[in-house]
């Protein structure tokens, strides 16, 4: 998909944040308990139905963009695949954020991410649902909005999907995942739990210490707010399924794996303020909490004695949106690429 911008970040940007609606009861919540101050025309694209799992081996295709209906113990989940240039075997699997879409992962129209890797040799993968999953598997049913499945987005993430694209030719091996915002957390889990899979993981703008004071009952209130789904069924409090979903419990697991981990400031630049008072005031306060937890998982790192293949970012200026993530996106992609070897 083209943006008709340039790849590097700083064209036209769409200045909207991940998360609205509930950034003042957020920063009561969360910030307060965390003792911080609150100062965060490609062609239409062809619908490809592919064969079942074990169906025949398609040939990989080389350039071009799909959109793919991927069986899953969810039902039917779409991916949008740009595949890679001349049909090398490697992917980049992008997660979405809190607020996630059941029509288009936000990757592809917020960001000039399909612009940023067009002449790689990677596949681009973009899973479309899963809004507040964190991408996890859940114990059962939300039972706040009447949801009628319960979700297994890391089933479906580290089974279910590579299974499918391996009959197009991508690598169950040798892929990367990069997350923001609800995304980064699981983008690290991905990578921790599934190291025969991935080689790389990124997280932008990430709260990476649920064990931070008020970080469950923050993420209660995020939950509630973006499609009424309740934490508790996501995981019990402080059960083991919570604490192997908590970046400073699985940190040990991710020794020598090569990431990219970043989290702005949350003093906005002249372009987020451009997104009105409100939404410049919830998407600071929501970077601040990933700046927090994201130093508080430096520091777990540091103790473990992990400082090396981890490389930082703290950009002084920069609020939770999408403007923010595609500018970390274009910093992470030599040592995504240099991790998978394209």
């Amino acid at each position: 998909m083209r943006f008709g911008r340039s790849a590097m970040p700083g064209g036209v940007r769409s200045g909207r944040s991940a998360h609205r609606g509930w950034g003042t009861r957020l920063l009561a919540t969360g910030a307060a308990a965390l003792a911080i101050p609150t100062a965060a025309a490609v062609a239409a694209p062809t619908i490809a139905i592919a064969a079942p799992i074990a169906g025949p081996v398609h040939r990989t295709p080389a350039g071009g963009y799909d959109e793919l209906m991927v069986p899953s113990s969810m039902g039917p989940v779409k991916v949008q695949v740009q595949w890679a240039k001349n049909g090398g075997d490697k992917a980049i699997y992008l997660l979405d954020g809190l607020r996630a879409r059941d029509d288009k992962n936000a990757w592809s129209f917020e960001t000039n991410a399909q612009q940023q890797f067009e002449n790689d040799d990677v596949t681009l993968v973009m899973p479309v649902g899963g809004q507040s999953s964190w991408y996890a598997d859940w114990v059962s049913a939300s039972n706040t909005n009447g949801q009628k499945y319960t979700y297994k987005w890391e089933t479906f993430l580290t089974r279910e999907l590579p299974d499918y694209l391996a009959g197009y030719g991508v690598s169950r091996t040798n892929n990367a995942v990069v997350g923001l915002s609800m995304s980064g957390p699981a983008a690290l889990r991905m990578a921790a739990y599934h190291r025969d899979m991935f080689k790389q993981a990124s997280s932008f703008s990430g709260p990476l210490d649920w064990n931070a004071p008020g970080m469950r009952e923050a993420m209660r209130v995020m939950m509630l707010d973006a499609g009424r789904f309740n934490v508790d069924s996501m995981a019990a409090p402080w059960s083991p399924a919570w604490l192997r979903m908590d970046p400073s419990v699985f940190a040990p697991q991710l020794k020598g794996l090569p990431m990219y981990i970043s989290a702005a400031s949350g003093l906005p630049s002249g372009a987020d303020a451009a997104s009105g008072a409100f939404n410049t005031m919830n998407a600071m306060g929501i970077e601040a909490i990933a700046m927090v937890t994201t130093h508080l998982f430096q520091a777990r790192m540091n103790q473990l004695g992990f400082k090396n293949n981890v490389t930082y970012d703290y950009p002084a200026i920069g609020v939770h949106n999408w403007q923010n993530w595609e500018a970390e996106l274009w910093k992470a992609r030599p040592g995504i690429l240099a991790a998978l070897n394209s």
